[in-house]
This record gives C-alpha cells, structure tokens and sequence, in this order.
C-alpha cells in the first residue's frame, strides 16, 4: 500500500511578487525533507506558475508506506521546521491523503 498525501496552500500575503517568492520558499523548504526524514518514499513540492488568481500558491505530493509513516514524518524534527515557517506565511490549507 502507499499512501499519497497531497497539500495545497494559499499564502497570506497580498503582494504578489512576495507571495512567490515565499511560495519557492515553502516548496524549497519541503523538497529539502529528501533523504532526511527515512518515512519519505518521495516528495515533490513547487509553486504554482499559473492563474495566480485561481490556483492555490503551492502543493506538496508525498508518498509514504503506510498511514503510521505518514504520522511519523508530521512529527519528524525537521517537517516541524518547515511547518513553522509554513504557517508564518499562510492563509489556508487543503489536504487529501488517498492510497494508490
């Protein structure tokens, strides 16, 4: 079974130029967790390059072995990291985990 755990964020800011600027950060930040939480089968984050005014700013794709490993990447040390600098940004969240 493989878990896929997809999120989707729009970015507080009114500032274009700023919201994709924190945008890339965010999908940096989350691409970085590669390697380093052992939970990750794969991970792809970036910013959306198109209609700003109706897409959401930036999405994560993550896939895991099981919900158990799912748990354990949200409280790993290092997502804790990227989700504090997340919120410092965001205005909304969307998420769907489904199994493929």
């Amino acid at each position: 079974m493989t878990v896929r755990h997809v999120v989707s964020w729009k970015l507080a800011s009114d500032d274009a130029g700023e919201r994709r600027a924190q945008a890339e950060e965010v999908a940096r930040r989350l691409n970085a967790l590669r390697g380093v939480v052992p939970q990750l089968q794969s991970i792809t984050a970036g910013a959306n390059m198109a209609y700003p005014g109706a897409n959401w700013d930036v999405t994560l794709v993550a896939d895991f072995a099981s919900i158990e490993d799912l748990e354990k990447y949200q409280v790993h040390p290092a997502h804790e990291e990227v989700v504090a600098y997340v919120r410092s940004v965001v205005a909304s969240r969307v998420a769907v985990d489904f199994v493929l």
